[in-house]
């Protein structure tokens, strides 16, 4: 019959114990960092992705609209000469 060693018991316990206090030390951390990262990106009052392709789309219509506008401002202009 094999006997265990009760030293080598409490010092696997011990690292088990450990292992699970540095997982959740981690997970602490990552969870604080991100609401670190959230909180910053809200102060900066950045634009989402969405918003950003919403304005460009917007840009893009307002432009070409006024290039036709223009191209019927001069068309009428060659007409009155």
């Amino acid at each position: 019959m094999q006997t265990r060693n009760k030293f080598l018991d409490d010092m696997s316990q011990l690292m088990t114990n450990a292992m699970g206090v540095a997982q959740g030390a981690k997970s602490e951390a990552e969870t604080a960092m991100k609401g670190f990262v959230d909180r910053w990106l809200a102060e900066r009052d950045f634009v989402t992705r969405e918003e950003f392709d919403a304005v460009r789309a917007m840009a893009q219509k307002a432009r070409e609209e006024n290039a036709a506008l223009s191209a019927r401002l001069d068309a009428l202009e060659a007409k009155g000469k």
